[in-house]
This record gives structure tokens, sequence and C-alpha cells, in this order.
């Protein structure tokens, strides 16, 4: 299968391109910069420079290949926009890559007992309600001859297949304690999030490439932990003291806003039943903290 893959540079498009090539797939990535393609063509994905304004060529690459997996960005609503109208009445394949801060609730790391389900989700919040408008747009493409799905991953962790090596949440984390030997989490550190391994994500967007059902939403998660029992592991792996709260307004000015209220400081907590019981996804990595303490650092 010819694959068109955005984002190929990053760490979960990369992953997914590198994962694909290795399965025999031909891929095509979207890159920014000449360094970036050279990177891609040593893994043996063929590269395009271009960014996600250019609708032209988004639109003639996803019309080019047999399938489009937009992993760049859940925030841009340009790129998605054009790779809809390209694909109308093709009947491709066509996976964005979201994220479950949608459901995230910003609680200053304090804990909540909301678990939310893919046939039953929350409003979303106002810092939220223009990915959840994209991600809507997508599951709507399905009823103009697109075969869409929204697959939105939890906490990533591993590293990964591709060029960039680190994923969002924890490596800020570790990059923190290791500039200042304290390892740190917002607030208290009692908010959970839903967690899944990179190798794991890969292998969902692989079967999804041919097995999804057209306008399905899935939330990609294999286990959950709190940001206490994360910072914990991280601790220990680095042997460093018992990890620190940390005032909101001090991981704020760290991390910004984004981050450090939806990345670090909430609580999101999913269950994700689609891609078990469609795609046949059977996760293989279940504990993060098993990882950190023995793989991370």
């Amino acid at each position: 299968m010819n694959v068109f893959v955005t984002g190929a540079a990053g760490f979960i498009g990369g992953s997914i391109a590198t994962g694909l090539v290795r399965a025999g797939h031909r891929v095509t990535g979207l890159v920014r910069t000449a360094e970036q393609a050279n990177e891609l063509i040593a893994l043996g994905i063929e590269p395009v420079i271009g960014t996600l304004d250019d609708s032209t060529l988004l639109a003639e690459q996803a019309r080019a290949a047999d399938a489009v997996i937009n992993a760049a960005s859940s925030d841009h609503r340009g790129a998605v926009e054009a790779l809809v109208e390209a694909l109308k009445g093709s009947n491709k394949a066509l996976l964005h890559t979201s994220g479950s801060s949608i459901v995230g609730d910003a609680s200053g790391g304090r804990a909540s007992n909301d678990i939310y389900y893919e046939n039953n989700l929350p409003q979303p919040t106002v810092d939220k309600a223009a990915r959840v408008a994209i991600d809507n747009l997508i599951l709507d493409a399905a009823k103009d001859g697109v075969n869409s799905a929204v697959i939105c991953n939890t906490l990533i962790y591993g590293h990964s297949l591709g060029v960039k090596r680190d994923s969002v949440q924890l490596p800020r984390l570790l990059k923190q304690a290791r500039k200042s030997a304290v390892v740190r989490h917002v607030g208290p550190g009692q908010n959970i999030w839903s967690n899944v391994h990179i190798e794991d994500v890969v292998e969902l967007y692989k079967l999804a490439l041919t097995r999804n059902v057209p306008g399905t939403f899935y939330f990609v998660e294999s286990g959950e932990a709190s940001f206490i029992e994360m910072t914990t592991a991280m601790a220990r792996a680095l042997d460093l003291g018992e990890p620190q709260d940390w005032p909101l307004a001090d991981a704020e000015a760290e991390w910004g806003y984004e981050m450090a209220n939806y990345g670090l400081g909430s609580n999101s907590r999913v269950r994700g039943k689609n891609a078990r019981e469609l795609l046949g996804w059977t996760p293989k990595r279940t504990s993060v903290v098993a990882w950190i303490l023995e793989e991370m650092v």
C-alpha cells in the first residue's frame, strides 16, 4: 500500500511511517526541511517537503496515495479540510491523529473519578472546542465516501521508531528533573492519565489502514497511572529523592499554559473498545511505570 503520512519527522508520525516501511508498505512523508528529508530517506521513507498550509500539495499527495495518515497536527483545520476534500468519494482511508486531552479537566494535579468512553464524550472545554470540531469534521467525512477515523491517543510512552526519539509529556518531566535534580509533578500529582506504548500505537494505525469502519472514533489506551506514580518511578530511575509537588504557576512558567494545565496537570481517563473489537488490536505493553523504571533513562 502507498501511504502518505504528514508529520513524518515527528514522534508519532515518524514512528508510524517507519513501522509501515518495515511492514512492506511504500511511505511518502511530509517534512518541512531538507535535513528532515535526508533523515527520512535513511529510513526508507520518500520525503515531500512542504507544510500543512500548502493545501494544493496535500491534495495532490492524498490523491496519489492509497491511504492518508495525518499525524502532523491535531489542530490544523485547513490541512484537514484539504485532505477531506481531496479524498471525497474515494473510499480511501484517512486516519486523523487526535489526543485525549480533549477530555482533560485542567484539575491542577488533583484526582478525578470521571472516565470517558468512545460513545459518550463530554462537551469540550473552551480550550479544546476547536480540536473537537476538527475531529467531528473527520468523522463526518465518512458520509462523503471517505474511510475516515479519529485515532485519539492517550499519554504515549516509549522511544520513537523514527528520527525524533522522545514523546511529548514524560520527557518534559525528565528534562526538568535533570536540570534541577528534583523530579516534580503539577500540584499534588494525583491526576490520572490513560497511556499507551508507541509500538502499540503503530500497530493500531497499521490495522486501521485495512480494517477501519468509516466514521469511527478510537481511544488508544492500554492502562492508566497517576502522575505521582510516574514521577516516583522517575525519581527512582534517576536515583533522586522523592518527587515534589509544584504549584501550577511554576509549572506554567516551565512548560507553558497548554502543557502545564492539560498535558501534565489534568485527568484524562478513557476506555477504548473500538480498536479491540473492530480492529482486533491487542496491546503488548501495559505498564508505563515499568517502562520508566527499566527503559526511559
